[in-house]
C-alpha cells in the first residue's frame, strides 16, 4: 500500500507579508502563467510557470537556496509545485494559502496591470460553455452531440483526481494568456539568490 503524501507546509497571507517585511530577500515563486502574473502578482516575486517548474525540477532544486514560498492563485498549483521539489530533494519551500487573492485581500502588497481573468475562472467558463453547447445540440441538432457533455464531465473528474488539467494547459497558450515577455529559468537564475557553485581551485 502506497504511503499518504506528507502534508504541505503553508504560510498564511499574513504571515508571510511579516516574513517580506523581516527579510526582504524572500524568494516568492509565483507558478502561474505568464499571462496571470503580469496581470497581478506579489511585489518582487519571481515568475516560474507551474509546467516549466515541472519540466526543470531536478535543475531548480539544486540551485535554489535557502527559503521559497510558492503562490498561485488559490494554493493549488503551488502545492504541485511543492510536492514536485520536494521529490527531487527540495523540502525549503511553503505554499501560500489561500494563494494570492487571500494575500491581496488582506492587505498584502501586489501589483496590478490589466484585468486578465484567473486560469481557475477561465476554466470554468470554458468547460461550462461546451457543457451548455452540448446540452442544446443533444436536443436541438442530434443526439449524440450531447456526448460532449459527458466528456467533459468526465474529463473534469479526471482533473479532480489526478491534480491537473489539461484544459488550463491549453488556455495557459492561448494569446490572450501571454505575457509581453515569458519567463525563463535563465532570468530567475540570474536575478534570484540561487546556490551558487563553489570556485574552482586556483592551479598551484
Amino acid at each position: 500500500m502506497t504511503a499518504p503524501a506528507p502534508a504541505l507546509r503553508t504560510v498564511d497571507p499574513t504571515e508571510l507579508q511579516r516574513r517580506l517585511t523581516a527579510d526582504p530577500d524572500l524568494m516568492v515563486i509565483d507558478v502561474r502563467t505568464p499571462g496571470e502574473f503580469e496581470t497581478v502578482h506579489i511585489r518582487g516575486s519571481y515568475n516560474v510557470p507551474l509546467d516549466q517548474l515541472a519540466e526543470h525540477t531536478d535543475e531548480l532544486a539544486q540551485k535554489l537556496d535557502g527559503h521559497v514560498v510558492l503562490v498561485c492563485q488559490s494554493g493549488n498549483r503551488a502545492g504541485q509545485a511543492c510536492r514536485k521539489l520536494t521529490a527531487a530533494g527540495f523540502d525549503s519551500a511553503d505554499v501560500l494559502d489561500g494563494g494570492i487573492v487571500d494575500y491581496e485581500a488582506t492587505g498584502g502588497e501586489v501589483v496590478r496591470q490589466g484585468n486578465r481573468w484567473a486560469m481557475d475562472r477561465q476554466v470554468r467558463m470554458t468547460a461550462g460553455t461546451l457543457v451548455l453547447a452540448g446540452t442544446l445540440a443533444g436536443q436541438l441538432i442530434h443526439p449524440r452531440l450531447g456526448l460532449l457533455a459527458g466528456a467533459i464531465g468526465a474529463g473534469l473528474t479526471y482533473s479532480a483526481l489526478s491534480d491537473s488539467c489539461a484544459m488550463a494547459s491549453v488556455l495557459s497558450r492561448m494569446p490572450w494568456n501571454r505575457a509581453k515577455a515569458d519567463p525563463s529559468l535563465a532570468a530567475l537564475f540570474e536575478q534570484a539568490p540561487v546556490e551558487q557553485a563553489p570556485a574552482a581551485a586556483s592551479a598551484a
